[in-house]
């Protein structure tokens, strides 16, 4: 490659197209294309055995591809991996971190292993164990490190060759809701930076809080992609939930809105609705015309939850597949 045809910052992200894999006659990607923009975090959401970890084997040379063509940071996975290996970094589902050495062993050792010079892996080690606020500790074996410390230092680790791309295959699996959440500040300053991420979870709030993109993947193939919001909009699902301080006013309602769902014990109806701002001024301006008045309003609209069991049909049976296969339909 030419100093004319050096890969850009703008070109540093990650382009696939017809990704296949199998193992004997296992289809484990049947012909997927992704594309991850360069400098944000792309969520790739999917059941056990969906293909996400073997996606991330491909696309950080690990393995090879049956068929079909990547480039990650501008260079091709099939021409040219040791220029991919030199753009990425990869923090896999469990710290990959020695308990024998101390914090700062661990980061040195990351510095030898990459051919940086004495200094300057000294000088990344402690800027990074800063960073992470793990300074406190280098020197102590990371056996004694707590499981958040642990998946700390091994983010540190990753970043000691400065990658452009971070693949983080379950980040946080393991992790207590704190530690989890001062990993995703993490993610979220590596981003900042101009850090292109490329995330794989099971914990559906991980990809609604931090993903700009995501695509979920369910046997084999990539069956949505889009922010968390238009998965969620595409999504059968929503309603409002609107409850009254009488029967009387709740019959009335109910005459009315003749589609709702009516709770006599709760005095409530449960209406289908999207939840957008017109949708709720209509409910609304209707009330107010027949003078009928609603002691609370909520609106239920749904969420990553909603999605991955709708397009997966995890947790269903023969009908919730049908029905999974009718929204994939729906989504195409």
């Amino acid at each position: 490659m030419t100093a004319t045809t050096q890969p850009t910052r703008a070109t540093k992200g990650i382009s696939a197209q017809g990704l296949r894999k199998s193992y004997g006659d296992k289809v484990v990607l049947d012909g997927i294309d992704l594309a991850v923009t360069p400098g944000t975090i792309f969520a790739l959401l999917g059941p056990n055995g969906a293909g996400k970890t073997t996606t991330v084997q491909i696309l950080t040379t690990l393995i090879g591809a049956d068929e079909g063509e990547a480039t990650v940071a501008g260079h091709s996975l099939r021409r040219d991996q040791d220029a991919v290996r030199s753009e990425i970094g990869v923090t896999g589902q469990f710290a990959a971190v020695d308990g024998l050495l101390t914090a700062e062993e661990n980061l040195l050792l990351i510095g030898d292993l990459l051919h940086l010079d004495r200094a300057e892996s000294q000088r990344r080690a402690a800027e990074l164990l800063e960073r992470f606020e793990l300074a406190q500790s280098a020197k102590k074996p990371a056996s004694t490190f707590s499981g958040g410390m642990r998946r700390k230092l091994d983010l540190a680790m990753t970043l000691m060759g400065k990658p452009s791309i971070i693949f983080l295959d379950e980040p946080t699996t393991g992790l207590d809701p704190r530690s989890r959440r001062t990993m995703w500040e993490m993610i979220r300053d590596l981003v900042a930076g101009g850090t292109t991420i490329f995330l794989t979870t099971q914990y559906l709030e991980e990809a609604d809080q931090l993903a700009d993109r995501i695509a979920v993947l369910d046997g084999g193939k990539i069956v949505a992609e889009g922010t968390a919001d238009e998965l969620k909009r595409r999504i059968p699902g929503g309603y409002i939930r609107l409850r009254f301080a009488d029967a009387l006013h709740l019959d009335a309602a109910a005459r009315m809105l003749g589609q709702a769902v009516r709770n006599d014990e709760e005095l409530t109806l449960q209406l289908p609705s999207d939840g957008s701002i017109p949708s709720l001024r209509s409910v609304l301006d209707g009330l107010e015309r027949s003078a009928i008045r609603a002691e609370a309003l909520t609106v239920h609209t749904p969420d990553l939850d909603d999605v991955f069991l709708a397009l997966t049909g995890q947790g269903r049976g023969r009908a919730g597949a049908d029905s999974a296969g009718a929204v994939k339909e729906t989504l195409r």
